[in-house]
Formats: structure tokens, sequence, C-alpha cells
């Protein structure tokens, strides 16, 4: 399997990617916003683009569909709770389903609600693993639910689907939010010195050349997947003092989500 990620510079911080098949160049565009950026990609590494991937149905990941799907004729797929609100889509994707570009690779279709209650991330089982998780996970952080989600489905997905995936699982998230969330991370575990080492490169870094994290780090440095922490905990029962002493994990991460959207 190849990857190209695609930096979008545009002002929602987007990821592109582009995931093709060595032996046959055929590739499939994730969430190609600026479409004309991945068919420009896809052209210099001699790529030919058929699928697209929308992993849930905000514009900002859906936009592209229409220009790309013109030039290329691309097929769309999406969650199938999607479909009717992107339009245009192909192949309606449930869990467990099987994405498959060219002759070599094939992506399994993870149902992850949260973000939005029609999200799909995709895993491929390669060596090292990856997922592509779009608005679900982020480098440092977890994904909103302003516009259609729901943080207890989030926390669900993160308990029994992500935090569940391999260490080493690499993970390709639809926005670079990096330092602002390693930020955040710092200001609810002053002591985690693995997020501190981190965000002294993140402020320096361009946001093409972003590191590209694995679920071990992110379990590191992402406080929502450190719901367990006692300096976590305690942070939270500042603001939170009704939470009591021993909060389970799921009031824990649903707190931090709340105190995530105003921060």
């Amino acid at each position: 399997m190849l990857t190209e990620r695609i930096w979008s510079g545009n002002s929602l911080r987007n990821f592109h990617y582009l995931i093709a098949c060595p032996e046959t160049g055929e590739a499939l565009a994730v969430d190609p916003l600026e479409w004309r950026m991945c068919l420009d990609a896809a052209r210099r590494r001699g790529w030919q683009i058929t699928q697209i991937l929308n992993t849930h149905e905000h514009t900002d990941h859906t936009g592209g569909n229409a220009g790309l799907k013109d030039v290329t004729g691309a097929k769309v797929a999406a969650h199938a709770g999607a479909a009717a609100r992107i339009g245009g889509v192909d192949r309606g994707l449930s869990a467990g389903d099987v994405l498959r570009v060219g002759r070599t690779v094939e992506l399994e279709c993870l149902d992850t609600p949260g973000h939005t209650m029609a999200h799909i991330c995709l895993l491929a089982h390669t060596d090292p693993p990856a997922l592509f998780c779009g608005d679900t996970l982020f480098n440092a952080g977890a994904g909103n639910c302003h516009n259609g989600g729901n943080p207890e489905a989030l926390y669900t997905t993160f308990v029994t689907q992500l935090a569940r995936l391999p260490e080493e699982t690499r993970v390709y998230p639809g926005h670079e939010y990096l330092a602002r969330n390693l930020e955040f991370t710092l200001d609810r575990e002053p002591g985690n010195e693995d997020a501190a080492h981190l965000l002294g490169e993140a402020r320096h870094h361009e946001p093409a050349a972003a590191v590209v994290t694995t679920l071990g780090r992110e379990k590191r440095i992402n406080t929502f997947l450190r719901l367990q922490s006692p300096q976590v905990i305690a942070r939270l029962r500042e603001k939170f003092p009704q939470i009591g002493e021993q909060p389970d994990a799921k009031t824990v991460f649903v707190k931090l989500r709340e105190l995530r959207n105003r921060w």
C-alpha cells in the first residue's frame, strides 16, 4: 500500500490522503476537499484516482467530490447512513465492509460514531497498520460533537474500537491540530513529559511535515486516551466537583470533551 498525505494549506487545516495500489497505480482519495491538489499529487505519482471515500457528511470533507468525480469518473463511497446527506454516493458502507484499491490494497471499514453518528474510519491491516480516522481521532485530540454527534457515542468508539487497535497503528486524521491539542493535554496533565516534548517540536514544524503518530504514542499524549490518569481526574474535579473522587471513564471522557468545547 502506498500513501500520500496532502496538506491543504486552507483555514480549516485539512489533511487529504491518497491510498494507492503499487501494482496498478489505482488510488483512493480520502476526503478530498481541495480536489485539485489531490489530482495534482496523483498525477505526479503516476496514479489514477478511481475511488473517493468520505469519512462523514460534513462539507469540509465532501466538498471536493463533484469536482474530482467530474475529472476522474471516480466512484464515491461513504457510510450508508450519511449517503443521502452527502448525495452522489455510489456505495454505502457498513462496519466490516472492505474497500479494495487495485489488486493489493484492502481497507476495512470501521463504523465509528461520535463526531457524527455516521462516520467511517478506514483500517489498513498492513505492517504496521494504518488508521484513516477523519474527525474521530486527532493527533492528541478527539473530534467535537457539535454538528450531529454525541460524546457518549464517541467515548464508546474510543474505548471499544480505537484503543484496542495495535500500538504500532499509524494515525492519519482529517485535520492538523497537533499543537493546540497538546496544549490542552498539558493544561489537563502538566506533568506529561511526552506531550511537553512533542509540543516543543509541533510549534516549530510546518504542517505539511507534521509527525505521523502511532496509537501507542497517542496513549501517552492524548488526554482522551488517558482517562485513568490521576492528574487528569484531579484537575477535572476542580472544574466539575460533582463528578466525585472516583468518576468512571465515560464521565471523564464526556467532561473532557465538554471542557475542550470552550477551551
